[in-house]
């Protein structure tokens, strides 16, 4: 389990990757080493609890990168994705907003056309 006390071993200013499972790490810890610079970044493609509510602290820690998890989807789920991403990117680069509103992501909506590809929880 990485925890505030195996966080604290590593090097300040580290980045931390996780695509194994995000019941590896504890959630709030992560968010507390990011606000904290103990942490330079976190990224992963898993979320605990998965589907993560709306409410979940990792949708708004700072400099954090979270990505699907698509190593068991169809290849048509995976050019959605890349679809979303793609949309996202144009978007970001060119100064436009996103036309989907990918301003609401910090309040639990999906945005993109990867977005189709979810069902968002109750």
């Amino acid at each position: 389990m990485i925890n505030d006390k195996t966080l604290g071993m590593m090097k300040r200013g580290a980045y931390l990757v996780n695509t194994a499972r995000a019941k590896l790490v504890d959630r709030d810890a992560i968010v507390r080493a990011l606000e904290s610079g103990q942490l330079a970044g976190y990224a992963g493609d898993v979320w605990y609890p998965q589907p993560a509510p709306a409410d979940h602290p990792w949708r708004t820690m700072p400099h954090e990168g979270m990505t699907p998890h698509t190593s068991g989807s169809t290849l048509s789920a995976q050019a959605s994705y890349s679809a979303g991403t793609r949309e996202i990117l144009e978007s970001f680069y060119s100064g436009r907003p996103h036309p989907r509103g990918i301003s609401d992501r910090p309040r639990g909506h999906l945005a993109g056309a990867g977005a189709h590809s979810y069902s968002v929880p109750d």
